[in-house]
């Protein structure tokens, strides 16, 4: 078996090589003379998998992964009988450490208290629906916005129109989608960017087109009371670097790049090709980890909630770093920038998540055990 895979998924070899041959390429450089041969494509976000790409190939299996498959043609893959599998999930939980990151920045620029914000969260998927959860367990008032579920389901959602007029802060993670009854397509434009709440902070860690970054970028500079932060961005590896320079936060499509969810993700493609190949999994994710380079916190009963939450969250993940490198990478050469772009997803530092922190609380202190697990970290 001849496997085609982007060279930075994480962990190849472990996971595949007992599968046959490995040929690694840049994910953007993955064209039809690279799959021609192929029996499997494994790739990430970065790589358009479609019938210019595959037509003519062997390949019979496609693994993307990643949660997001709007970079897969999936009616032509399902017309040509192709499987295909993505990794739902797998880097959720890496996406609300950067939500509750960023959040604890603004707050200490804005000099507010967290809990006193409305929090609205667009698309309540993997990755939504979790950061919900978490809000929800940490007592934040949270306003839920998704039209498919709630078509679906019912429940407890609102409009989108409620959502603007009511929340100091939007955080969205809806896949993108140009079709049907509800297509997420410049979602946020000119008229919804216009009605924001003064003072809203709006955060985008799904794909860049979901909001007009033309639009966004106008917004801003005609509002000096709202903060953006933005992980995606229209046409990336391109960015506006103008766009860039008038938000708060700036990030290069990373907010889910944690180990954790990296890992996880190229255990969930594995996973997939053992049963489409119906071959029993050998290899374990959790023989594979590396042990985090921080295992526990221990806290007094005493400090402030406010403090450990700010502690704990900025000791597995602080987003400040990644603002800083990314501007330092920004390039009037868009050649030049677009290779920063890429290069600083590949050479992503380890970063590690959350769940995976042990806290220890010295003495009787219910609200910040309750915190604790609401984070989902491991109280001890």
């Amino acid at each position: 078996m001849l496997i085609v895979a982007d060279e930075n998924i994480p962990l190849l070899d472990a996971f595949f090589a007992g599968f046959g041959e490995i040929r690694r390429y840049p994910g953007r450089a993955i064209d039809a003379a690279c799959v021609k041969d192929a029996d499997v494509l494994l790739v990430r976000s970065v790589t358009p998998v479609n019938r210019q790409l595959l037509e003519g190939s062997r390949v019979r299996f496609v693994g993307t992964c990643t949660i997001g498959t709007d970079h897969l043609q999936l009616g032509y893959l399902d017309e040509a009988g192709i499987r295909w599998r993505s990794a739902p999930g797998c880097n959720a939980r890496g996406v609300v450490d950067y939500v509750l990151g960023s959040v604890l920045t603004l707050a200490e620029l804005d000099g507010v208290h967290l809990p006193e914000r409305v929090y609205g969260v667009v698309g309540a998927g993997e990755v939504g629906g979790r950061l919900v959860r978490v809000l929800h367990g940490l007592g934040w008032k949270v306003l839920v916005c998704d039209p498919l579920r709630e078509a679906q389901e019912g429940g407890d959602f609102v409009s989108l129109d409620t959502l603007l007029e009511q929340c100091d802060v939007i955080s969205v993670h809806t896949p993108l989608t140009r079709d049907g009854d509800h297509p997420t397509y410049h979602l946020f434009g000119a008229g919804e960017l216009q009605r924001l709440r003064p003072g809203t902070w709006l955060i985008n860690a799904s794909r860049g087109p979901v909001l007009d970054n033309q639009a966004l970028k106008a917004c801003l500079l005609e509002r000096d009371d709202l903060h953006a932060v933005l992980d995606v961005w229209e046409g990336e590896p391109s960015v506006d670097v103008d766009l860039a320079d008038v938000c708060t936060l700036a990030t290069p499509h990373i907010a889910g790049y944690s180990l954790d969810g990296r890992q996880r993700g190229t255990a969930q493609i594995y996973q997939a090709l053992c049963q489409w190949h119906g071959s029993a999994p050998r290899v374990q994710l959790a023989d594979l980890l590396p042990a985090a380079p921080l295992a526990q916190i221990e806290l007094d009963a005493s400090c402030e909630p406010a403090w450990a939450l700010a502690t704990l969250c900025r000791a597995v993940y602080d987003p400040r770093r990644d603002d800083a490198d990314f501007r330092r990478s920004l390039s009037d050469d868009p050649q030049q920038q677009r290779a920063a772009f890429d290069v600083l997803r590949k050479q992503y530092p380890a970063r590690r998540e959350i769940e995976g922190l042990r806290v220890r609380v010295r003495g009787e202190a219910p609200q910040l055990a309750q915190m604790v697990s609401a984070l989902g970290a491991v109280l001890v």
